[in-house]
């Protein structure tokens, strides 16, 4: 009996080791797999990772030239449909719409003198860039409108009073939330002048009325500046009487500046109201590398100054000008002249 103990003692023995022996092949075997699988699972993870971030680059790379060359077409599609607004050349619009004969630069505007550069304006605490204005003056038709709208930047536009010629400008500024009214003054050479243009010799009764006939055209005026009218802003006693007129309108007077000699800042003065001016006229050539390198002087200027204006007209080149330097804006604050103060 004693001996089938230990007979089965030891066979239980053998098995027991060869269990243990099984168990552990068995658990080397999983941990190894289990491991592999890990560590597989984790290598496929990055890889994975990796091309998918690859393919977001490439995803993002390719949105970029999608934007570039949506942005290059946006901008050709601009300057096509700025043509197409403006495809009458200006001469030719100008002799058809006004029957005076042969259009003129904006040269006309001022006399030839060498004028006096105004004082530094100090930087609106507001405004974290210098601020420039642009004011696109004799806007009176249709087209003019169109093409200034085009551009999607904020552009003031200086309305003609109504005349024979353009019967329909008062009609079209009501349409806008904001504009100024171009206002014809004497000129001392200028002959080829507007109706209802204001004289040196005109009474205090004369320009009262005019400018409330003015008010009564385009009611919602805030601001009005000179077309031509170098005798008349260099006339003491004139200017006197259309400050006058126009403070009663409670409507401001942006000087052009179409003359050195201009009285205005004085009469401002007298008034103790700001005196505002033109600082740079874009288009006195049609060339439209010459308005470009003006319009980089008007940022240089806003730039030196803490703020500018600059004064052009709706000439097709100037247009266009002000399109392709969209980028020079990037360094100013563009805002209408009402935010100009």
């Amino acid at each position: 009996m004693p001996r089938r103990k230990k007979t089965s003692s030891k066979k239980q023995s053998k098995t027991l080791i060869y269990a243990i022996w099984v168990l552990s092949v068995v658990a080397i075997f999983l941990g190894s797999f289990i491991a592999g699988y890990y560590i597989g699972y984790d290598g496929a993870k990055k890889e994975i990772a990796q091309k998918v971030e690859a393919k977001e680059q490439k995803k993002v790379s390719m949105l970029k030239k999608l934007e570039e060359a949506g942005k290059k077409t946006k901008e050709l599609d601009i300057n096509d449909r700025l043509k197409e607004v403006l495809k009458k050349d200006t001469k030719v619009a100008v002799k058809e719409l006004e029957g005076v004969g042969e259009y003129e630069d904006a040269s006309h505007e001022l006399e030839g003198e060498v004028l006096p550069t105004p004082p530094k304006r100090e930087m609106p605490k507001s405004s974290s860039k210098p601020k420039l204005a642009i004011i696109i003056d004799d806007v009176s038709v249709r087209s003019h409108v169109d093409a200034i709208k085009s551009l999607n930047l904020p552009i003031t536009m200086s309305f003609l009073p109504p005349s024979k010629y353009r019967p329909n400008s008062h009609t079209l500024a009501s349409k806008e939330s904001f504009y100024m009214v171009h206002l014809p003054m004497e000129a001392k050479n200028f002959k080829k002048e507007e109706p209802f243009t204001l004289k040196v010799d005109d009474s205090q009764e004369i320009i009262t009325h005019r400018i409330a006939e003015i008010k009564k055209l385009f009611p919602k005026v805030k601001h009005i500046n000179n077309h031509t009218g170098s005798k008349f802003t260099s006339d003491e006693n004139a200017v006197n009487r259309l400050i006058y007129a126009l403070d009663k309108e409670n409507i401001n007077f942006i000087d052009s500046r179409t003359i050195a000699s201009s009285k205005v800042p004085m009469v401002m003065k007298n008034y103790n109201k700001k005196y505002i001016s033109r600082d740079i006229f874009l288009d006195h050539e049609f060339d439209k590398e010459y308005v470009k390198e003006q319009i980089k002087k008007a940022v240089a200027y806003a730039k030196a100054h803490g703020s500018a204006i600059a004064i052009g007209h709706p000439h097709s080149n100037t247009i266009l000008a002000i399109n392709e330097s969209k980028k020079l804006f990037e360094d100013v604050e563009l805002v209408l002249i009402d935010r100009f103060y």
